[in-house]
């Protein structure tokens, strides 16, 4: 019987809690960004639908952010857990 990885018995594991961490801190950095830096060339605050998401505006910027740092807190889960799996494999043989 073959026995299924880490990474593929917490393929949701890894995907809820490294976007919800990651967006989290992506907003963080997107506001204190936009604290520090003041509005500068953003003319537009963001809007609705497709608009939020352009990241030439302000509202658009923090959720390009929270994408990034969501996707890259999902990518460190994955790596993390490939390691710990690699080193328990090779512990028990």
């Amino acid at each position: 019987m073959q026995r299924k990885s880490m990474t593929a018995k917490s393929f949701w594991i890894i995907l809820v809690a490294g976007m919800t961490t990651g967006m989290g801190n992506g907003s963080v950095f997107g506001a204190a960004m936009m604290c520090f830096l003041g509005r500068g060339k953003f003319n537009d605050w963001g809007g609705w639908y497709g608009v939020a998401y352009d990241p030439t505006t302000f509202t658009g910027f923090i959720d390009w952010c929270m994408l990034v740092f969501g996707l890259a807190y999902c990518f460190i889960i994955w790596v993390g857990l490939n390691r710990h799996d690699a080193s328990e494999n090779s512990a028990a043989a």
